[in-house]
């Protein structure tokens, strides 16, 4: 343990003046059997550091084939290793200058050991969630109805949430707010999609219901519904068929829905278009229009991010192509766009990469750094800005 004459005397050494340092005076030494391996650094910003400072967790989340993320209640972060020429030491007994009290008149010695040392920190970088493969994990079992007399439900591949968060790179809130979006819902403690035609199913007999009864489609009342189609289907399913197209609001004790006109014209849309790789789009659009409900228009814009109009061929067409199928990579999913087509208008191309935009970045950028804009017939249009890989 070195004393304070010693430490005077390293200072003459080193051309110091005791004056210019604090009074408090560190000295340092290893532990026992301490080696790099012992302690991982990580830098958070402030907003995590609150977080922690209040009890909250943060978790690692990714399987063995996967690189690790990490989670907080609500946003998702990568991991990387950053490199520092600095020796970073770890020592719970040392104090920083803010903490030393200036009141000591004559330097004094303080040691203090340490138990852990490394040349690298985990650093953070919020990233969007990974939640490509939850849909792909729940589309392993999909829910097409009960079962009927005589059948046994499949009972494999099915998740709960916990197994769900074990699972998938994303937080929890994350999670939840995904499986809200693809319209799962919770069956016997599982969480479960719904088979694409089983969903159809049930918006069919809820629209064909509003159209028999000449209900508003602002007003379409619950309990009625469910009484009426319950011979139909369970209870549960319409109920939340009714969520997943509807806004459900209270009226005199009285529950409704005010059905999303977007969301209804869309989901018709997908049903048309899904077993035909194109579509005629002047005979799509009046098959589609005479297909929702009276009183719903449709509407292209609806379509933004689940079918593609291919306005140079003769005649028009239209065919599916829904964001959620595409790569989850950035360099892949540009990569895939342009093996579809090879130079696409910004309008056609923005509905496909706007979920690729991380905090505070544009589909500008993205098209930017991707892709090489020119003039083609005084529109302007994007193509790879790398050879495509087929």
């Amino acid at each position: 343990m070195r004393t304070l004459e010693e430490v005077q005397a390293t200072l003459q050494i080193a051309k110091l003046k005791e004056e210019d340092l604090h009074t408090t005076i560190h000295c340092l030494t290893f532990g026992e059997n301490v080696s790099s391996a012992d302690y991982c650094l990580m830098e958070l910003d402030d907003t995590l550091c609150k977080h922690i400072e209040a009890g909250q967790s943060l978790i690692i989340r990714g399987d063995k084939d996967e690189h690790a993320v990490l989670c907080s209640e609500d946003k998702t972060y990568d991991l990387k290793i950053a490199d520092t020429s600095n020796l970073l030491l770890f020592l719970p007994e040392c104090r920083t200058p803010d903490q030393l009290s200036n009141s000591q008149d004559s330097s004094h010695v303080v040691h203090a050991q340490i138990w852990g040392f490394c040349n690298s920190y985990w650093e953070l970088r919020r990233q969007r969630p990974k939640l490509k493969k939850l849909k792909k994990l729940l589309m392993e079992n999909p829910y097409e109805g009960p079962a009927l007399a005589g059948q046994e439900e499949n009972t494999e591949n099915r998740y709960t949430l916990q197994d769900l968060l074990e699972r998938i790179q994303a937080s929890e809130e994350e999670i939840k707010s995904h499986l809200e979006t693809i319209h799962a819902c919770q069956i016997d403690g599982y969480w479960r999609v719904l088979d694409f035609d089983y969903e159809m199913k049930l918006l069919g007999h809820v629209t064909q219901l509003v159209d028999s009864e000449s209900w508003s489609l602002n007003k379409v009342p619950l309990q009625t519904s469910l009484e009426e189609l319950a011979p139909l289907e369970p209870r549960e399913m319409i109920e939340h068929c009714l969520n997943c197209y509807g806004k459900r609001y209270s009226e005199n004790d009285e529950v409704y829905y005010a059905l999303y006109e977007d969301r209804v014209c869309r989901g018709t849309a997908l049903m048309l278009l899904h077993n035909a790789v194109k579509f005629n789009l002047r005979e799509f659009q009046e098959v589609w229009q005479q297909s929702v409900p009276e009183g719903m228009s449709t509407s292209l814009e609806q379509l933004k991010g689940v079918a593609l109009v291919d306005r140079t061929s003769r005649p028009q067409t239209i065919s599916l192509l829904q964001v959620e199928d595409l790569p989850e990579d950035t360099a892949a999913r540009f990569n895939h766009l342009f093996t579809l087509r090879e130079k696409w208008t910004e309008e056609d191309i923005t509905p496909y990469i706007h979920d690729l935009c991380g905090e505070k970045q544009t589909t500008g950028a993205l098209l930017t750094k991707y892709a090489r804009s020119s003039t083609q017939n005084g529109y302007k249009v994007f193509n790879s800005r790398r050879p495509v890989a087929t």
